[in-house]
């Protein structure tokens, strides 16, 4: 990806990497870009979670926006879905979501989207980055009748409320429900929506103050909503990120179900009735390799792309295929979004409980998660040690001890000089040893910084 923008767009600590004249002038640019210089109308529509720092980055992106001519459609605080829906639903330029996600508060970022509600592509993030680094010419600021206007745009946000109820084909009435909504984007959607449909619906973290965001709540510190859900008498529990784009589930005794299960549960459901475009889910190599053992049991195929979900949205674009996602909880229902979505994903995975009458722990009783153990190497060069040849021979031994058993993978981080080697197999103290038997090797290499 580029120096500023990476899978997921422009994101750093506020005022340090992300200052509000980079919002100024990435909103200067999607204007003129978008309006082709000037010639045609250019409408963007803007989203923001709940940092306190989204509140000056919506006003400086606003501001760059209509300084070159068009229209800023605010949004204020809603979800990563919702601006990526209203974006080809109402026929914007494009969209832009103000957020860092499952950072801390302290971060922040542009996300942005084109007018399909997809991530734009790395042609775009060249030109943008281009004239960010002053590389390309100035970008006039429009005079009179042609500076641009912000509007209030809050009924985008009731109309993605809208359309999240209106896709769901059962009622929730009388299911008691767990939702922890981060402190972010999600406390303004989430309940409104599970109160819609019927639900007994208890709310975790969904004061946002603008710091706690994320702060020991959500998807990634799900230890909150497995208490809570352990000591009520919730059949089940979501819990998202900052924006909203992910969502990870807790059955009644508080027991995780990460990405991978949802999706194994989902794709199950679709292939039963007859709507899973074919016969196959997109995943990431992060996957574990009790997903793949139950979908081959299954007789459902799988595609394997690089972690991100950009690159899982662009697998499911070319082959048609309606269902993909993360173990991090970014999934993708291609029918009815382009984006991860983690209300919607709670919708469909209580659909699914509802149609089999089983409790989200019954579902699972044939899904076996593999132990995983996953070492971060700091390395001196990424390239020479995912390339050396002793240590390529050393993940070949292992997978050769594996079997079919299990798996190694050896990535290298795409922001750090760290190595990650990981390995599944059924057993832990298994995992651990075919790790450090690859770690060895490493630093015999001199590969690992001392």
């Amino acid at each position: 990806m580029g120096k500023y923008f990476g899978t997921d767009g422009y994101r750093g600590e506020a005022n340090v990497d992300l200052t509000a004249d980079n919002a100024f002038r990435v909103g200067k640019f999607l204007a003129y870009y978008f309006s082709e210089g000037g010639k045609k109308e250019c409408r963007i529509v803007i989203g923001k979670d709940t940092r306190r720092s989204s509140y000056m980055f919506e006003y400086a992106l606003s501001a760059g926006i209509t300084a070159a001519g068009a229209d800023a459609y605010l949004m204020h605080v809603t979800t990563t879905p919702s601006v990526s829906f209203i974006a080809r639903a109402e026929d914007f330029s494009c969209g832009v979501m103000i957020s860092a996600s499952h950072n801390p508060f302290y971060d922040n970022g542009l996300k942005v989207i084109n007018g399909n509600g997809e991530k734009v592509s790395d042609d775009f993030i060249e030109e943008i980055e281009a004239y960010l680094d002053g590389k390309t010419g100035e970008i006039p600021l429009a005079k009179r009748d042609k500076i641009g206007r912000t509007v209030d745009y809050s009924a985008g946000r009731n109309r993605y409320i809208g359309y999240l109820i209106s896709l769901a084909m059962h009622s929730f009435k009388g299911r008691k429900v767990a939702l922890d909504c981060a402190n972010g984007s999600a406390s303004s959607v989430a309940k409104a929506v599970f109160d819609a449909l019927g639900a007994d619906t208890h709310v975790l973290s969904n004061t946002p103050n603008g710091y706690n965001i994320n702060d020991h709540c959500g998807s990634t510190h799900i230890e909150a909503l497995q208490a809570y859900v352990r000591n009520s008498d919730c059949e089940i529990g979501f819990a998202y990120d900052g924006d909203a784009d992910r969502c990870l589930a807790v059955d009644s005794e508080g027991n995780l179900v990460d990405g991978d299960m949802i999706l194994y549960l989902c794709g199950k459901n679709l292939k039963k009735k007859g709507q899973l475009q074919g016969n196959t889910i997109v995943t990431t190599v992060m996957s574990n390799f009790g997903l793949y053992k139950v979908l081959d049991v299954e007789g459902i195929s799988y595609e394997k792309t690089q972690v991100g979900d950009r690159y899982v949205y662009e697998n499911m674009a070319e082959h048609a295929y309606d269902l993909g996602g993360e173990q991090s909880g970014h999934i993708i229902f291609l029918r009815h979004a382009t984006t991860g979505d983690g209300i919607l994903t709670s919708i469909k995975l209580m659909e699914v409980l509802l149609e089999e009458k089983k409790s989200l722990k019954e579902c699972l009783s044939d899904y076996k998660k593999f132990p995983q153990v996953l070492e971060n190497v700091r390395v001196t060069d990424k390239a020479l040690a995912e390339s050396n040849p002793a240590v390529q021979e050393a993940v070949k031994k292992v997978e050769e001890k594996l079997g079919d058993t299990g798996r190694i993978l050896l990535r290298a981080s795409g922001t750090e000089p760290l190595i990650r080697v990981m390995v599944e197999a059924e057993k832990e103290e298994s995992c651990k040893s075919l790790v450090e038997e690859v770690i060895a090797v490493m630093k015999k290499e001199g590969l690992v910084q001392a």
